[in-house]
């Protein structure tokens, strides 16, 4: 539980920090879509898109919509095939969210207070382990002289 609170912590310190800056506040979805098209390999369709998120094309549409007057994508259609639509890294937008993993990198960092609770945690834990193997040894020595 400790860990999901501490990535989850992670994820609000990090949007928190993106909501504060002046700049477009996205959606979950619209992030999603984002993400998903400049961290995996071309070629991206609304089709496509809206079948790995399991979400409705008119969803799609829509959230591309409103990254594309944000400049962050762009759309384009396919010269081989005219139903298909193609989604389009822009410079704006890999500017928009390497400035976003600059928030993830500042909330993961640890601070020196963090650090401080890490070892005293840690110290906590070792004594604890010294305990119980010398109460796990103390019992093995009274089995053993018990039979």
């Amino acid at each position: 539980m400790a860990r999901n609170l501490k990535a989850l912590g992670l994820w609000r310190t990090a949007l928190v920090a993106s909501v504060r800056r002046d700049g477009p506040d996205l959606s979950a979805r619209q992030l999603a879509i984002l993400l998903q098209v400049y961290l995996t390999d071309p070629p991206h369709t609304v089709r496509g898109l809206a079948s790995l998120l399991n979400i409705s094309k008119p969803a799609v549409t829509r959230a591309l919509d409103r990254l594309s007057v944000l400049g962050f994508v762009k759309r384009k259609r396919d010269a081989e095939d005219k139903r298909n639509v193609l989604v389009q890294r822009t410079v704006k937008g890999s500017v928009y969210l390497s400035d976003f993993a600059e928030l993830v990198i500042a909330a993961g960092a640890v601070t020196p207070e963090d650090m401080s609770r890490i070892q005293a945690d840690e110290e906590i834990a070792a004594a604890a382990k010294t305990r119980l193997e010398a109460e796990l040894q103390d019992v093995s020595a009274l089995e053993t002289s018990a039979s």
